[in-house]
């Protein structure tokens, strides 16, 4: 499901924004934008939220502001500085000059001699603060997802209840099937027998009608068309992740579908099927937005 969650901490060093967005995606695929220095906390991050966003291509976003006097430590390179100061003697000799002109506040002046270098903050600190950030983050983009879900909730029930009710259908046209094929069987032949003066035999029409309705039997399919709107519905109602599980028996509920429409040569019973296979990829869409 769809989802944006914003989160913030603040101390008188740090303001930590994390901004989650999740869109739909047959898988979990989360991607991290951040500041370079928290490379090494990519994977605790990955984990926290995974633990909690189990399917869906999920944006992260964090920022970091600092308020804090930044610790900074100056570097003397030593060995250069000495080059240069031996460099400068080497020039005055060379040109019968006064070297003793240049002094340590001139050589400090001199390219790389000295660096400032900021000390990295411990980023096990900076851990505990991003932390509660994306916690709330997490929590405000779930509270979305459980609205929304609510929603698809309600509008799957509805469309099983309609996939219910067509199986009704089904089950009410199916015993016709086969009195009205033995009513047209019987009309039939004795038309062609009468034409040639002979009676039909009954007995042997009856076991060709029998033989039909055996054939077009779609009863057990009904019965698992039944069970399987049941399961469908029942993990609709779960707090586990179901949409893998609710993709495999919606593949079952069209399987069974499939087969009644093989058996059943029928005009009414066809336009029903239709009907259902509509509905099925209507749930079909919806259910890839459960995870």
């Amino acid at each position: 499901m769809t989802g944006f969650g914003r989160g913030e901490y603040l101390d008188e060093c740090h303001r930590f924004v994390v901004e989650i967005k999740a869109v739909n995606h047959r898988y979990n695929e989360i991607v991290i934008r951040m500041p370079k220095n928290f490379g090494s906390l990519e994977d605790k991050i990955r984990r926290m939220v995974s633990s909690q966003l189990i399917r869906g291509r999920i944006d992260i976003y964090i920022t970091m502001d600092e308020y804090g006097e930044k610790r900074r430590l100056v570097r003397v390179d030593k060995e250069l500085a000495m080059a240069y100061h031996k460099a400068i003697e080497d020039l005055a000799a060379l040109l019968a000059l006064n070297a003793e002109t240049d002094n340590v506040f001139n050589i400090a002046r001199y390219p790389d001699v000295l660096r400032v270098e900021e000390i990295a903050e411990d980023i096990a600190v900076l851990w505990g603060k991003l932390e509660k950030a994306i916690d709330i983050a997490v929590a405000n983009l779930m509270e979305m997802r459980v609205s929304e879900g609510a929603n698809l909730q309600r509008d799957l029930i509805a469309r099983i209840d309609k996939l219910a009710a067509y199986v009704a259908m089904l089950e009410e046209r199916g015993p016709k099937l086969y009195e009205e094929y033995r009513a047209k069987l019987f009309a039939r032949m004795k038309e062609l027998l009468n034409a040639v003066g002979s009676e039909p035999d009954e007995s042997r029409l009856l076991q060709e009608a029998a033989l039909y309705a055996d054939r077009t039997n779609f009863t057990e399919e009904l019965v698992r068309l039944r069970s399987h709107l049941a399961q469908f519905r029942d993990n609709l109602y779960s707090d586990a992740a179901v949409g893998r599980k609710l993709d495999f028996i919606l593949q079952e509920i069209n399987r069974e579908a499939n087969t009644i429409a093989s058996k059943a040569n029928d005009y009414t019973i066809a336009n029903v099927i239709v009907e259902i296979k509509s509905e099925i990829e209507k749930v079909r869409e919806q259910i890839q937005n459960i995870e």
